[in-house]
């Protein structure tokens, strides 16, 4: 039997998901599962959510401004497959969102959002930490094909991947200790969403090209992304960056 080129990279992916140092952050971590996820199943975006303090449901990253944009809405709707999913702790079979669908009874508001945007089909699995479930990963589809059972499987496996980085990162916490710090990590994206709009203006290019640039500087930089987040959301931009601006 001959491995696939996918099978390859189903197991960097896998790999790339648990094997992290301790001065990885989550958020990079999550931001890079909704990218392999998009990759290996063909989405058209995905997204982590999670409880925060006040039990309400919230986004911590999205693989693009689309998917951000309609996570965003769901929690502030209060209704979609996000939202669901991430109460219920569970994963969620794809749901077609057309017009007399499942997904169109049960999410009537946010259903017409996602159709607009071309997303058909929406599905998730949970976010887990051990025994702990933290939240979702939502996946979104743009044909009509959705996800089959395999798929799905995968889709679990790399989320449970990264949920492996977190306890080992945080073992003998507590969920309540695990869930605070993915409030520090709701508050620090709410710093990047501050920074790529600084950084987009600075250098004239749209915010997922800001968010792109952001991150690769501190990767290269070894820095967290939250700490360069917040320097240039102040209005400190690194040199490096902003000689980009000034080419």
């Amino acid at each position: 039997m001959h491995t696939t080129e996918r099978e390859v990279r189903v197991a960097e992916a896998v790999l790339d998901m648990a094997a992290r140092t301790e001065q990885s952050d989550v958020l990079g971590l999550l931001h890079d599962l909704t990218t392999h996820l998009v990759t290996l199943c063909g989405l058209r975006g995905a997204g982590t959510t999670i409880l925060d303090e006040a039990g309400r449901v919230d986004y911590l990253t999205a693989s693009d401004e689309m998917c951000r944009s309609l996570e965003e809405e769901q929690r502030d709707l209060d209704e979609g497959p996000c939202v669901d999913s991430t109460r219920a702790g569970a994963a969620l079979a794809p749901v077609m969102l057309g017009p007399g669908s499942v997904g169109a009874l049960r999410w009537p508001r946010f259903a017409p959002r996602a159709l607009r945007e071309g997303i058909t089909w929406v599905a998730s699995v949970p976010l887990r930490a051990g025994t702990n479930t933290l939240g979702a990963v939502n996946l979104m589809g743009a044909d009509s094909g959705a996800l089959d059972a395999r798929d799905m499987r995968l889709a679990q496996i790399l989320a449970d991947a990264a949920g492996a980085w977190l306890v080992q990162r945080q073992l003998q916490r507590t969920k309540d200790e695990l869930i605070e710090q993915l409030q520090t990590a709701l508050n620090t994206r709410i710093v990047i969403e501050q920074a790529k709009g600084v950084l987009a203006a600075k250098l004239g290019v749209d915010v997922h090209e800001a968010f792109n640039r952001l991150r690769g500087y501190a990767r290269s930089q070894r820095e967290k992304l939250g700490d360069v987040a917040t320097r240039v959301a102040n209005g400190s931009i690194p040199p490096e960056l902003q000689a980009r601006a000034e080419r």
